[in-house]
């Protein structure tokens, strides 16, 4: 059996838009991934590893934890021997209280993806691939996370393209799930459960390229 570590936010997590609750997993993104390819004849299990709020490398000032790089390296010890390693990270990285731009979130992905390439898994494990998915562009924050993501639909402008810029300088995989998805209209940020299965289905796409025949 292969093993695929997801490392991701609340757009995977599955959060409902402008709620708290949770999409089950045969509808979250990387449960309809799993499903797929289990049905294209592979043997695979999907890791999740989503935190809401998880940023690429910055801290949240009110809630503790959402620094993507902390930890990372044990948890790829701890999954360790990992087919591979699925980033899409960013989206929090626009949050109201920070003022990074796209290029900012690129350079904590470019981060990330060094740190799983250097993480001490024990020796004969294979340092696993990772495909970067940059997620949908923010459409104009509403509801309950409005002030949360203020202005956030500018400051990310231009996250896909930053991202397959570090992805090619790295060697890594990317994929722009802005190109297949959209965020929710009704809170401008997450994903609505259509929209988690077409990215799934997609994303599945990609993946058959590191499982074995």
């Amino acid at each position: 059996m292969q093993h695929i570590l997801v490392y991701s936010d609340s757009l995977t997590w599955g959060i409902i838009p402008d709620t708290r609750q949770r999409l089950p997993f045969v509808q979250r993104w990387p449960g309809v991934m799993e499903i797929a390819l289990n049905q294209q004849g592979h043997s695979v299990r999907v890791i999740e590893d989503c935190l809401n709020g998880r940023r690429t490398v910055f801290n949240d000032p009110f809630k503790p934890g959402r620094n993507g790089q902390q930890g990372l390296a044990q948890r790829i010890e701890i999954h360790s021997p990992l087919c591979l390693v699925i980033l899409m990270l960013g989206t929090n990285d626009f949050q109201s209280m920070h003022t990074h731009t796209a290029w900012h979130a690129s350079q904590g992905i470019a981060s990330l993806i060094h740190t799983i390439r250097t993480a001490p898994v024990e020796p004969g494990m294979p340092v696993p691939p990772i495909l970067v998915v940059a997620p949908p562009p923010i459409l104009s924050p509403k509801g309950l996370i409005a002030a949360k993501f203020k202005a956030a639909e500018t400051k990310c402008i231009g996250l896909a393209a930053a991202y397959e810029a570090v992805c090619a300088q790295l060697n890594c995989a990317f994929f722009d799930a802005g190109s297949v998805i959209s965020a929710s209209q009704v809170d401008g940020v997450h994903l609505d459960a259509d929209q988690h299965g077409v990215l799934g289905l997609a994303i599945a796409q990609k993946v058959n390229a590191f499982l074995p025949e």
